[in-house]
């Protein structure tokens, strides 16, 4: 039975390929022996038709390729017709053939129309997913849907409201390398976000993957063709907070040599990503919320009134909520920005992932350095596993690095691992946080937290010991002079 392999063509395939890398669509013709694969796409032939050449040169299957000019990538109307219209051709031509659906690539509208014809008109199709790090595997969409629903006068948005729930993440997210449930749940909730203009909030330590997350995000969305800015809001001096905003006119200021635009009207059209967005000085929170709100801006020094069109993402690790009660942040700019929030987790949270981390991140290691082939030790992979990794995805690549520096051979041991990692002995406020990977001397912390409070006390109570000994809730005042003994304080 011949197989065939149908998808549209996504802004991911036709990037990869011009890096010579192999996006969804390749990613399964090599994985798999098709005798044909069909395709539809959007974008321009000017763009597709070197992706295409390329594909063929690649695989030995029959390639066909439909170039379909939709009013919009989301309109689902247009979408369901012309890939009705396909899989009804290939049905005819090959009706002994299984169908295979690529629903990776492709926008969640492209998605929903390939799910809604595969649990109806196409029931014997099978839907897959790829990417070049986790190979090809089938999907399995849990719900069933009646025909009727699609013969019927009900309209594309009550179909794309039930189906978008199921629509797997956008290819724009194959980077993010997860086989946590959770974190394909916040994949697919950024999918849906990216589809929608409203503001994003992404909330997580320092590397969990916040910009990565919105740069996905970005190149996800109907804005992905414009331009992506990225700002560090906790790296600007407070002197250039609002020319780095919103520019500045020659003059303005002593060194404004020139006029020059901030990152708004840089990003004017497309995505501006503010990253430490919780660093932002009260001042200069309003200021931006006033852009935020009328899409309008005046560069410092100028009168003229410059109308921008951005879509805001922001990141931060800091708990804004905590900061509103303490009066360091705008509760009216927080709820203009935390439309759609995303929480990331620490990877020490996100079961069944550490190990496939720790194997991708060799991967790219060995692409950047040319050390050959390193894998870890079983027994480096459980020290791994045990770790807390306070720095996440960050502090685990680089421990990876200097280990596959340092090590002699391919498989890094355990010893190895061990001297590439930092020890980092937690404060007084991180007493419950100690990282039992490596032993602990339990006394010895419990003798630190004694002594620092002894000390305090004799402080606090001018040598008064009977005095400090009612602060520390010892019984008399004998108990605290055996601590005064015991850590040698005089």
């Amino acid at each position: 039975m011949d197989q065939i392999l149908i998808a549209w063509i996504g802004g991911a395939d036709i990037e990869l390929a011009q890096k010579q890398q192999h996006g969804p669509i390749s990613v399964s013709l090599k994985n798999n022996k098709y005798s044909h694969a069909y395709c539809l796409y959007n974008y321009s032939e000017a763009k597709t038709e070197p992706y295409l050449d390329w594909l063929k040169k690649q695989h030995q299957s029959d390639i066909h390729a439909d170039h379909i000019p939709l009013t919009s990538p989301q309109d689902l109307g247009e979408i369901y017709l012309a890939a009705d219209k396909l899989l009804t051709r290939i049905t005819q031509s090959h009706p002994k053939s299984k169908l295979h659906l690529q629903i990776t690539p492709g926008t969640p509208a492209m998605q929903a129309v390939w799910i809604l014809l595969g649990k109806t008109k196409y029931p014997n199709v099978t839907f897959l997913q790829s990417s070049e790090q986790q190979g090809v595997y089938e999907t399995q969409i849990p719900f069933e849907i009646s025909a009727e629903y699609l013969e019927g006068q009900q309209t594309v948005r009550q179909l794309k409201d039930l189906s978008l729930a199921a629509v797997p993440a956008h290819a724009a997210f194959e980077y993010i390398i997860t086989n946590n449930d959770h974190m394909n749940t916040l994949k697919q909730r950024a999918t849906v976000l990216a589809q929608h203009d409203v503001p994003v909030l992404i909330n997580g330590d320092s590397g969990t993957g916040k910009e990565l997350f919105a740069t996905a995000i970005h190149n996800a969305s109907p804005r992905s063709a414009q331009p992506l800015k990225v700002l560090n809001c906790g790296a600007i001096p407070p002197e250039l907070i609002d020319s780095t905003l919103f520019g500045h006119k020659k003059g303005a200021f002593t060194g404004a040599v020139s006029t020059q635009k901030g990152v708004f009207e840089l990003a004017d059209g497309g995505t501006l990503f503010l990253d430490e967005f919780g660093e932002l000085p009260l001042d200069a929170q309003v200021r931006l919320l006033r852009v935020l709100q009328e899409g309008k801006l005046n560069r410092v020094g100028d009168s003229e009134i410059i109308e921008v069109n951005v879509r805001i993402i922001c990141a931060t690790n800091k708990d804004l909520m905590q900061l509103i009660s303490e009066g360091k942040f705008r509760e009216d700019l927080f709820y203009r920005i935390a439309v759609g929030v995303i929480n990331l987790p620490p990877i020490k949270d996100r079961k069944g992932d550490i190990t496939l981390l720790a194997k991708t991140l060799l991967q790219q290691i060995e692409q950047q350095t040319g050390l050959s082939d390193k894998k870890l030790s079983p027994k480096a992979n459980n020290l791994i596993l045990e770790h807390t990794w306070p720095g996440n995805v960050r502090e685990l690549f680089s421990t990876l690095l200097r280990a596959c520096l340092w090590s002699q051979s391919k498989s890094i041991s355990e010893q190895e691992l061990k001297d590439a990692m930092f020890t980092q002995q937690p404060s007084g406020s991180d007493i419950l946080a100690q990282d039992l990977s490596q032993p602990i001397d339990l006394q010895g912390i419990v003798d630190k937290v004694e002594e620092h409070y002894v000390k305090l006390a004799w402080e606090k109570s001018a040598g008064q010991k009977k005095k400090a000994a009612e602060l520390l809730g010892y019984s008399s005042y004998q108990n605290y002079n055996k601590r005064l003994e015991k850590h040698g304080i005089s």
